[in-house]
């Protein structure tokens, strides 16, 4: 029963499993489903407020989501973690950074094309996501078990996420932008050194303290508050692997942000579960232009946009591709990122309101999971596996 529990949590099976009840719920009976989204629970007593539970996953419970992500961006950055070195990380940002260019292009150029750009310009940044749990999964699934192109995909798919935040932050702002409410992000940072500084080491304080803070700093900013965390993270005390090693040195170390992990990341799988029932619930005839704009920036932009990054890099900048790297696994790792699911789900259901154009971008999100069917077919023909 364990391992079936773990392969749960393991294989973003949570997720899945909320999408299709999602999908299957809207389309049997949208107007329950509906319903669902604008329940409310009441806060304060008498005279207290009312939260809606869409409000509750998206702007609250996600904000642990994308902590563990901005974990992993921060970790990934400390000397001895994978972008460590500006040697080892240079041509997978590159690559990342290509391959949010690359969909952003595709779906500019087709709106334009259509005759929708200024209708249809601001979901621009949907197609630019990578899911890293599924695209991984799809990778170990047509690569050799350790291939170093996995771990290629993994550094481009964090350096995509850490780009998708600020795009995410910049670009889809909550209502009217109010700038003098980050100091109180900038107060909770410096709350968060003094708590590491003073020798804290259990990660509550840092969430309910400065977290806090944080959160709210955003929400009054007119920012997406699921960002609030982010701040904070760098300050937990973290682990800094030596030579990478990880031996009885190293797990003395471990520190807040370790536990963080641990205690958050199973329940961050079951808040994905519930995000995707709270988001992905669409008509299937809710396909149109937009749907059709984010498939195409995600399953053309996408590989494209990363495989030229990666031809101009090593041409032009000297970067070179990892031992064992081909341009055919790079191809496949440009197809397997093609997945955008999560983040794309997010990031079309902040940048349009309600109507058509949100729901036909959360159905291209949706479909992105075909890219999962091009990098197998991609494998297979460029014999992959042979190169591994």
């Amino acid at each position: 029963m364990k391992r079936q529990i773990d392969f749960l949590f393991e294989n973003s099976l949570f997720l899945i499993a909320g999408v299709l009840a999602a999908l299957v719920w809207a389309n049997a009976d949208h107007a329950s489903y509906s319903r669902l989204t604008e329940l409310a629970v009441v806060v304060g007593g008498t005279g207290g407020g009312r939260i809606t539970l869409h409000f509750l996953v998206n702007d609250v419970l996600m904000a642990f989501f994308f902590a563990l992500a901005g974990k992993e961006i921060w970790e990934s950055m400390l000397p001895g973690g994978a972008l460590g070195s500006v040697r080892t990380a240079a041509l997978p940002i590159f690559c990342a950074a290509a391959g949010m260019a690359g969909p952003a292009a595709v779906y500019l150029l087709g709106a334009a094309l259509l005759g929708q750009l200024p209708a249809l310009g601001r979901g621009w940044a949907v197609p630019c996501a990578t899911d890293v749990a599924l695209s991984y999964l799809v990778a170990r699934a047509v690569l050799p078990p350790k291939h170093a192109a996995i771990a290629f995909l993994l550094l481009l798919a964090i350096a995509d996420d850490a780009g998708g935040l600020i795009v995410l932050a910049v670009f889809y702002p909550q209502g009217p932008v109010h700038p003098s409410w980050l100091l109180l992000a900038a107060a909770a940072v410096v709350l968060g050194i003094l708590l590491r500084r003073g020798r804290v080491n259990n990660f509550w304080w840092f969430i309910l303290g400065p977290g806090a803070m944080s959160w709210a700093s955003f929400a009054l900013a007119g920012l997406h508050p699921a960002l609030g965390l982010l701040p904070i993270i760098p300050t937990l005390p973290h682990i800094v692997p030596e030579g990478g090693g990880t031996g009885a040195g190293g797990a003395q170390r471990l520190a807040a942000l370790h536990h963080f992990h641990a205690w958050w990341g199973r329940p961050v799988e079951i808040i994905l579960g519930l995000f995707g029932l709270f988001n992905a619930g669409v008509v299937l005839s809710s396909f149109g232009p937009t749907s059709y704009l984010v498939l195409g920036g995600l399953l053309v932009g996408k590989p494209l946009g990363i495989a030229l990054g990666g031809l101009l890099a090593v041409r032009l900048l000297g970067l070179r591709l990892p031992p064992g790297v081909t341009w055919r696994e790079l191809w496949v790792v440009g197809c397997a990122a093609g997945i955008g699911f999560t983040v794309s789900l997010f990031v079309a259901t902040v940048a349009f309101g309600e109507g058509s154009p949100r729901d036909a971008a959360k159905m291209g999100a949706l479909a992105s999971c075909l890219a999962a069917a091009t990098a197998l077919v991609a494998g297979r023909i460029l014999q992959v596996k042979k190169a591994g």
